[in-house]
Formats: C-alpha cells, structure tokens, sequence
C-alpha cells in the first residue's frame, strides 16, 4: 500500500499470533457506533467493504474464534470449503493496516487485544450504568457517555443476520443504560444532562413507556411540572395510535399523583 509508511507500517514484522509489530506500534481505534471507522494514529484508513464485514464480525465476539466458525458464519449459504477458501481470501486480501487488527493462527483468528473498540467500550459503560450497587465515575455520567449511548450498532447493515441480532441486543443494552443514567444524574440534581438521557432514549425508541416515566420523573424532579404534562400526554398519544392501548397504571399515577400535590398547594385553606 502507497500509505503504509505514512501509518508507520514501512518496518512492520509479524509478532506473536500473526499480529504487525513496529518499533512503535500505532494506536488502532475501531469505531461500529454510527458507522464503521478505522483510525490508526488517529488518521482514517480507507476499508473494503469486505474487509469491514470481516472485521465487524470479529469485533462483535468475544475473543478468538476457531477459523471453521467464522467462515460458516460469514459465509453460510456456501459449502464448508469455499466458506474456509472464502476466509482465507479475505485475510489474505487485508492491507497493512488492516492486518494491524487482526490476530490469527492456522485454527483461530480474532481482533488484536490492543484494538479500541467503542462498541465494546459501550457496553462496559452499560454494565457499569446498570449496576446499581457501585458509584459511576464522572467519565460515565458526561456528555460523552450520552453521544456514545445514542448512536446504534452499524444502522445502515442490513444483509447479515449477525449484524440484526447484535444490532438489537445493544439496542436494548443502551435503552437501558440510557434511562439509568437519566435516574443518577436526576438523583444529584443534573436535570439537563439526565432530560437530555432520557430523550435519547424516547428518540431510539418513541413507544418505550419506560423511556417516557424517567424523563417524565425528571421534569418533575426538576420542578417542571408543565413539560411532564406534556410529555405524558405525547406518550399517551403515541401508545394509543400505534398501539391501540394506554400508559401503564403505575405511569398514569406518578402524574396523577403530582396534579393533586400540585392542587393541594394551590387550595386556599
């Protein structure tokens, strides 16, 4: 490749399990949210779109996997030979910087441990969210948190039942994550950045009635009591005409129960 140099590529060697070491080895980010990126000291590497369907693929797994495996699944509807044929053409096939991600040995491959992922960096973020035993560090409550949470796994690929399936569990991964990290920031008095949480999750996800109640608790907890009225009644709106049916009792009440504090304050004694 004409770049190579450029990326600090010029002296590669193969290293231990097939991964390009230089005398100093270059930064590998890998971005899935939003859209498929590469960045090697931080500059854009152009990738084939077949080298980016492979190593989507082995970003998505957790660690390596046998060879046989990754070609059934990249290649399910050949036979067993061309889908291993169809593998090794495709590692084969990389350019230098690619194979700066990929780990491999004659049964396995999967991606470099040195490669930054945000997918992966968003789940554990996630998990951590979720986690209601331990405090979250300040880098897991910022705007960076909620920009990495708003954004779906590669939205724009649609031929690879693999890609559906992850898609979807992070999906509700982040849903979750997004409402939880609405709760922390309400509990210590953040009501823009925990409205701004949980609208993401309304916008990913406009008929999630649980999306609507931490937004809603939000407002309220922040004093807005018009903007929870009007939330509640977008949220009955939208369940009533896409879905024929009402907001849950529970979510009827938590409004309810606010209107009448509201007219008790106000009542003339």
């Amino acid at each position: 490749m004409g770049d190579s140099p450029r990326l600090g590529l010029a002296n590669a060697v193969q290293g231990p399990g097939g991964l390009l070491m230089t005398a100093s080895t270059p930064a590998i980010r890998l971005q899935l949210l939003g859209s498929f990126q590469l960045l090697v000291d931080d500059r854009v590497v152009p990738v084939t779109s077949g080298a980016q369907r492979l190593i989507a693929f082995l970003a998505l797994q957790d660690g390596r996997r046998p060879r046989g495996y990754v070609a059934g699944a990249l290649w399910p509807e050949v036979p067993t030979g061309r889908a291993n044929a169809n593998l090794r053409a495709g590692l084969w096939r990389l350019s230098a910087p690619c194979r700066l991600l990929v780990d491999q040995s004659s049964q396995d491959v999967g991606l470099a441990a040195s490669v930054a992922i945000d997918h992966r960096a968003a789940v554990a973020r996630s998990q951590r969210l979720l986690d209601r035993s331990t405090r979250c560090a300040e880098s897991d409550l910022d705007g960076t948190a909620r920009l990495e949470l708003s954004r779906a796994l590669l939205p724009t690929w649609y031929d690879d039942e693999w890609v559906l399936v992850e898609r979807e569990r992070f999906h509700q991964l982040r849903l979750h994550a997004l409402e939880a990290l609405c709760e922390r920031l309400t509990a210590v008095g953040r009501y823009g950045e925990a409205i701004d949480a949980a609208m993401a999750a309304v916008v990913a996800e406009p008929l999630r009635e649980s999306a609507h109640r931490v937004l809603i608790k939000a407002y309220l907890a922040e004093g807005n009591r018009g903007e929870a009225d009007r939330q509640y009644e977008l949220c009955r709106h939208l369940l009533r005409e896409e879905l024929g049916v009402q907001p849950s009792t529970a979510l009827r009440e938590l409004v309810i129960r606010d209107r009448r504090v509201l007219i008790g304050a106000v009542t003339p004694q």
